[in-house]
């Protein structure tokens, strides 16, 4: 069975740990190592995509593999050919697979059916590589990550829950702060839980942006409309009116806070321009460290 990466919930917490001091390693000491030299890896994608795209296909170049973007609606899946056959097809080309899909079940038929490794380049229910890309960051900027205390404030979305996940296997205190209505998943929450159990970490979701933020080590913001959420977008800025992270509630922080922000961000909705650009954002550092976290999971699902 190809060893997949579809969500860091079924990773061991050692597992994730590795992955985010890998990250850590091949940004503070670059190699030659060529672990994908002479294989290729197929990225399709159903969903738009900056960071996440150029990060793997720049990774598994570095790596000494073949990058091969595919466009969904340009594929025979779209036409009506099933997921199983595509991915039992793909799996006669190509030594990996890389998705950007909607639904986590597209993600899982492909792995089922699949005799490569598939790996999730991010689902409406999890964006994995995102979240060890931020863990690397913060330990770098911080130097551990056992009992620091990360706010996430905003949709309890794909992105917090691999947060969750990652931060409670990692002794994090995970602060998640979102609007009634938009709760991460209570599945996501109890395993979350029970990862902090072991960890020494803790899992807190709240209401109140305020309260998860005070005295906080790391800030953290998502947009307020997720990729196929558009018609919802007046009614979610309408929900998540108090939820900014501005210079305001940064006060609330610790000085020396970190801001975070996975990107694309819009300015003045979910986060503001101040915090957004000012001295305290990482967000650049993360979206740097997107390379160095894919590069990580791909050495780990193919380079062995």
């Amino acid at each position: 069975m190809p060893k997949h990466f579809l969500t860091l919930g079924d990773l061991t917490p050692a597992e994730v740990e590795s992955l985010v001091n890998e990250a850590l390693r091949l940004k503070k000491s670059p190699s030659d190592e060529k672990p994908l030299e002479g294989k290729s890896v197929a990225i399709l994608f159903a969903k738009s995509s900056t960071r996440t795209r150029l990060a793997f296909e720049v990774g598994i170049y570095q790596l000494g593999g073949f990058p091969i973007f595919l466009d969904h609606a340009t594929l025979q899946v779209g036409r009506g050919e099933t997921l199983a056959d595509t991915a039992r097809v793909m799996s006669r080309y190509v030594d990996g697979l890389v998705v950007r899909t909607y639904e986590q079940s597209v993600l899982t038929e492909l792995a089922e059916a699949a005799s490569i490794p598939v790996i999730n380049a991010l689902t409406n229910s999890y964006h994995p590589t995102q979240a060890v890309a931020d863990f690397a960051t913060l330990l770098e900027k911080k130097g551990s990550l056992k009992g620091l205390k990360l706010a996430y404030v905003g949709d309890g979305n794909n992105v917090a829950h691999s947060l969750l996940l990652g931060g409670a296997m990692l002794g994090v205190d995970v602060h998640l702060a979102a609007p009634e209505g938009f709760e991460p998943d209570g599945a996501v929450v109890e395993k979350a839980k029970s990862f902090s159990a072991e960890s020494g970490g803790s899992i807190t979701i709240t209401e109140s942006p305020e309260e998860a933020v005070r005295s906080a080590d790391a800030v953290y913001t998502d947009v307020w409309v997720s990729m196929g959420q558009e018609e919802e977008t007046e009614k979610r800025r309408k929900a998540f009116g108090g939820f900014i992270v501005d210079e305001a509630k940064l006060k609330l922080a610790k000085q020396d806070c970190l801001v975070m922000h996975c990107l694309p961000a819009h300015r003045g909705e979910e986060i503001s321009a101040g915090a957004l650009d000012g001295k305290q954002s990482v967000v650049w550092d993360q979206a740097e460290y997107k390379l160095h976290a894919q590069k990580a999971v791909l050495k780990m699902v193919m380079g062995e």
